[in-house]
């Protein structure tokens, strides 16, 4: 196999991870303004939402965005993982240590 496809998967390996640990880290504040800004029920949360918007809407909007996020994160990770596995096969056909 070419040394070259085997660094450049290497490099997107990385890349991922790394993206995937920012994309964490932006769910776990999102999950923390969620738990301080909901049970407060702010007046400036609805004008940023705009003028149809309710407290009965934005909690039940807001989990559902999370939870789908948390869902791509999810598949992201396993692609990663499959990912990883096949640098790791790409470097043992290589030699490369």
């Amino acid at each position: 196999m070419n040394d070259d496809f085997e660094t450049k998967v290497r490099c997107v390996v990385v890349a991922g991870w790394w993206t995937l640990l920012v994309a964490a880290v932006i769910f776990l504040i999102q999950w923390i303004i969620y738990l301080l800004v909901v049970p407060a029920q702010p007046a400036w949360v609805l004008t940023l939402w705009g003028p149809g918007a309710t407290w009965q809407t934005v909690p039940s909007i807001w989990f559902w965005f999370l939870a789908s996020f948390k869902a791509f994160l999810l598949l992201v990770a396993f692609f990663l993982v499959w990912l990883t596995f096949l640098a790791k096969q790409l470097r043992k056909r290589t030699g490369n240590p």
